[in-house]
């Protein structure tokens, strides 16, 4: 099993420990960045990669290390501490990077076979809506199971976090690591998912925006193909 971690800061904080205790449950290989410190660039409202191709993007080839490590994964783990009630800032401009890949646009097929686990802390609240920054991308992305931790640690560091509540976090923890192994890694695309693909196929074989209906077509999607279908993969 192959586990990427893409921390929403630099510091090794409660967030960090949480996402770790995650990946290590799961076992595997384990591959994880920083942001801002692995990429630290806001996207400049080009529309370059949805009008045109993703590669034209500035800053496609520094970015293409953790795209790459992304696609290879099983399992993708995302932690970002609350700021204001929501995501950070270097997480929220990492996967602004990303709209090309909206099942809208021009989802990767790769990504309908993997799970993710969304880590979010804070010292009272806001933990559900910086989740769900990251957690709409991943599912826009394709992911078909998304699973989230939310935690209150009452605590600006992770040894200032009570060992009862670490004991709780670390219970969280092995439940969705035990769920995601007894699925088998590929897990099934739900009746919703596969109903807003359909939209989205619909959408596309219309054509309304050429560089993404070329793209459908290729894959075969405007028709009966569909990518949680071992036949559709392309690797």
């Amino acid at each position: 099993m192959k586990i990427v971690i893409i921390n929403g800061q630099n510091h090794k904080g409660s967030t960090y420990h949480i996402g770790r205790i995650v990946a290590e449950k799961l076992g595997g290989e384990i591959t994880e960045y920083f942001l801002p410190r692995d990429f630290d660039e806001f996207c400049c409202g080009c529309t370059r990669c949805f009008t045109e191709n993703e590669k034209l993007c500035p800053h496609y080839e520094k970015l293409r290390p953790i795209t790459e490590a992304i696609d290879k994964a099983d399992v993708l783990v995302f932690t970002t501490p609350v700021y204001v009630y929501h995501c950070t800032g270097s997480m929220k401009a990492f996967l602004d990077h990303y709209g090309y890949r909206w099942l809208v646009h021009r989802p990767d097929e790769k990504m309908f076979s993997k799970q993710a686990v969304v880590v979010s802390t804070a010292a009272g609240a806001g933990m559900k809506s910086a989740g769900k920054d990251i957690g709409d991308s991943l599912t826009f992305w394709g992911v078909p199971k998304v699973y989230s931790i939310g935690a209150a640690v009452m605590a600006t560091s992770w040894d200032g976090v009570r060992p009862e509540k670490k004991k709780r976090i670390e219970s969280k923890a092995c439940r969705i690591a035990e769920k995601i192994k007894s699925s088998g890694i590929k897990p099934r695309v739900s009746l919703k998912g596969r109903v807003f693909f359909t939209a989205m196929h619909f959408a596309n074989k219309n054509g309304w925006n050429p560089a993404d209906s070329e793209y459908w077509k290729e894959k075969g999607w405007t028709e009966k193909k569909r990518p949680w279908k071992k036949e559709s993969v392309k690797e």
